[in-house]
C-alpha cells in the first residue's frame, strides 16, 4: 500500500485480497508461481486478443540458440511480427555489439550448413541456409507452442545489430525499452 494514501492503497488490492503488482504470472501443477511478464507489456491485437510477449520471446530464444534478443510486435495489428537479433561479440571498451557472430552462433550456423561469420554475411548475401533454419524454428513454434492463431508469428526480421544499453534498447536495469525499439524499427 501507500503511506497515508488510503484510496490508492485500496485500489492496489484486488477484491480477493491479493496485491496488484502489475505482473503476469503462471502457476504450475505443483503450485509454483512464475512471473512471465508485466501487464503493461501486453500486446492487444487488432482482433482484441491479449498476448503476453515475454513467454513467446523466451520460447523463440530456446528454439533458436543463434538468437540473443527478440521483441514481439503486434499492438493493433492483424498479426504478430518478431524482431530477432543474433548473438554477436561485444566490444568490451564500449559495450557496443559488433557484427562478428559469437562462437555459439557460428556453431549453430555451421550445424545448419552455413559458414557465416558475421551478421552482414547472413543479411546481405542473403544466407539462405540460416534464414531457412530460422523459418523452420518459427514454424515449429507456430505448430507446437502457439496456443491460438493470434499467437502465431506471421513475420520475422533479423536486425543488423543486437540490442544494447549504449544503443538505447535497454534501460539501466536491462529491461527492454519496447517503445524505443518500435520507434527505431518503423522503417522495417
Amino acid at each position: 500500500g501507500y503511506l497515508n494514501l488510503e484510496e490508492q492503497t485500496i485500489k492496489s488490492f484486488q477484491s480477493d485480497g491479493w496485491f496488484a503488482t502489475g505482473d503476469i504470472a503462471s502457476q504450475d501443477k505443483d503450485g509454483y508461481i512464475t512471473i512471465t511478464g508485466r501487464c503493461k507489456e501486453l500486446i492487444i491485437t487488432s482482433g482484441g486478443e491479449n498476448i503476453a510477449p515475454v513467454p513467446i520471446e523466451n520460447t523463440i530464444k530456446l528454439l533458436l540458440p543463434v538468437v540473443n534478443n527478440c521483441m514481439l510486435i503486434g499492438e493493433k495489428r492483424k498479426y504478430l511480427t518478431i524482431l530477432l537479433t543474433l548473438k554477436t561479440e561485444v566490444n568490451m571498451e564500449t559495450y557496443v555489439p559488433t557484427n562478428q557472430l559469437t562462437i555459439t552462433a557460428r556453431h549453430w550456423c555451421h550445424e545448419v550448413g552455413s559458414q557465416a561469420q558475421t551478421v552482414t554475411e547472413i543479411l546481405d548475401l542473403p544466407e539462405t541456409k540460416v534464414l531457412s533454419a530460422i523459418q523452420a524454428k518459427i514454424n515449429e513454434y507456430n505448430t507446437d507452442y502457439a496456443v491460438s492463431n493470434a499467437q502465431r508469428i506471421q513475420k520475422w526480421i533479423v536486425l543488423p545489430c543486437d540490442f544494447s544499453l549504449p544503443g538505447g534498447e535497454f534501460g539501466p536495469s536491462m529491461k527492454l525499452k519496447r517503445q524505443f525499439v518500435l520507434e527505431n524499427t518503423k522503417m522495417l
